[in-house]
């Protein structure tokens, strides 16, 4: 028989529900939600151009077969017992062990009157993938490595691609503009325009992403001390100092267009969960838009102006910037 409770039950308080234990309640809203890490992105695209530009020089040093260039004289030819074909010129002919100004014009070298006169444009774009020695190459290459493969994997493939190539391009236009036909005639080959084009779409992206940024200054000094000692390098003789600023400016104003990220506490509707009202930031700053619109039209005038100078046959004399 069931057992009766001695004490009339207490009819104002009728029937309790039974409340959830403290462990099944579900567990406040977060303060705020931040999105996964984003993984960094597979670099294959700087590797593909670093074995694009040792196959170009290879190329060059086999179109250019030093021993045939010299009449009787193969010797002369920088080791030409253990590299026969592919031998270096003289060095009074390139110091940088190369091959000769003929084999790097026949290739696609800089050259404003075939540019101009010629109507040989794409020597704007070929230029950047020849190299004047192994000298030169080698320090370019070690630039890219260090450089771009990792912009590639914080950006992607695509935004670095065109970079790169734009930044080449201002580089060899400026470069171009300043290569006087009439006063030394001369070529100019190299990928360096591009390179610091990289160097200056890395102090544009710091700028225009300051908020993400913890050490900002010292992650600003410091960039802009290698952005100095590489200008420097060009003031040596036979180094092309226009290209590198041409290419660096090119890159810095396409830094604010291509490397723009949003701002810090951004976060997408997609990692909110559902039935939470948050009060999201924007994805982009005011002063990021700003940096944005001018820096395109900026771009664009530069190309412009440049492109309209080179063919108005009006060339620049070399000054200093």
């Amino acid at each position: 028989m069931g057992k009766w409770s001695t004490s009339p039950p207490d009819i104002e308080k009728g029937h309790q529900k039974s409340r959830p234990s403290q462990s099944s309640r579900p567990p406040p809203p977060p303060s705020q939600f931040c999105p996964p890490t984003p993984k960094p992105w597979f670099s294959w695209l700087v590797p593909l151009i670093l074995v694009a530009n040792i196959a170009m020089f290879v190329y060059s040093m086999y179109l250019n077969n030093c021993p045939s260039t010299i009449d009787g004289a193969a010797d002369q030819c920088i080791l030409y017992h253990y590299l026969k074909r592919f031998s270096f010129q003289p060095f009074k002919e390139n110091p940088l062990l190369g091959p000769s100004t003929t084999t790097l014009k026949q290739l696609g070298a800089l050259d404003r009157n075939l540019v101009v006169e010629h109507h040989q444009a794409w020597r704007l774009l070929s230029c950047m993938w020849l190299h004047a020695g192994v000298v030169h190459l080698l320090t370019n290459m070690l630039s890219l490595i260090f450089i771009g493969i990792r912009l590639e994997q914080e950006f992607g493939f695509l935004r670095i691609g065109v970079l790169y190539v734009l930044s080449g391009f201002g580089g060899s236009l400026l470069s171009s503009l300043n290569l006087d036909p009439a006063d030394r005639p001369t070529i100019s080959v190299g990928a360096s325009g591009a390179l610091f084009g990289l160097l200056g779409a890395m102090l544009s992206e710091l700028l225009t992403n300051w908020t993400i940024y913890a050490n900002k200054c010292a992650a600003l000094l410091t960039l802009v001390l290698i952005i100095i000692l590489n200008l420097a390098f060009g003031f040596l003789p036979n180094v092309d100092n226009s290209a590198h600023i041409g290419g660096f400016i090119a890159g810095f104003l396409l830094g604010f267009i291509l490397l723009i990220r949003p701002q810090f506490g951004y976060v997408s509707r997609k990692y909110i969960p559902a039935g939470y009202n948050l009060n999201r930031k924007p994805r982009h700053k005011c002063y990021q838009y700003i940096l944005w619109i001018s820096a395109l039209l900026a771009l664009l005038l530069g190309y412009a102006y440049g492109l309209m100078k080179l063919y108005s046959g009006r060339p620049m004399k070399n000054t200093a910037l």
